[in-house]
């Protein structure tokens, strides 16, 4: 199972901006910070703010993020809830794109869908708060570095 990169993102941000509570966090150092594009990040927040987790003051000087709520009231299975909300994990979970035989047949759908309850309800045991225990501010501030190669080892050196 994986979660979508939105999910992801939005998760990350909330995380950030949290580790900053005395101020406004720009998108473009979350962008830096985490190496995701500025574009993909603009429409997470935007999104985290017509949901009520962030308040978005907009100004090229004076403008940028900050939480809504505090965060032990933001809880992580609602904003996954928010950001993925279908869950289609296997193709006889989808009423309009449905095309496999095994349907009605197997329990398979059935299964697969206690997992992802099972998984919810364990995702709203946690807030937002939880997810902050042990975050560095000041390592999160650091832009990530880029991969640097590894030296091509010499033919000679057998």
């Amino acid at each position: 199972m994986q979660i979508a990169m939105m999910t992801d993102y939005a998760l990350r941000t909330l995380i950030y901006v949290a580790a900053h509570p005395e101020r406004l966090v720009l998108t473009s150092e979350i962008s830096d910070s985490f190496g995701i594009s500025r574009s993909h990040l603009t429409k997470v927040v935007n999104r985290l703010g017509h949901m009520g987790y962030m308040k978005l003051k907009r100004g090229r000087y004076g403008g940028g993020l900050a939480l809504a709520r505090e965060p032990k009231l933001i809880r992580i299975s609602d904003v996954v809830r928010d950001f993925e909300p279908t869950f289609i994990l296997v193709e006889c979970m989808n009423p309009v794109e449905n095309t496999c035989k095994l349907s009605g047949n197997c329990g398979l759908q059935r299964i697969i869908g206690r997992a992802l309850r099972t998984f919810i309800q364990h995702l709203e045991l946690y807030t937002l708060a939880d997810a902050m225990e042990g975050i560095d501010a000041e390592a999160l501030r650091k832009p990530l570095l880029p991969i640097q190669p590894e030296p091509k080892k010499s033919r000679s050196a057998k």
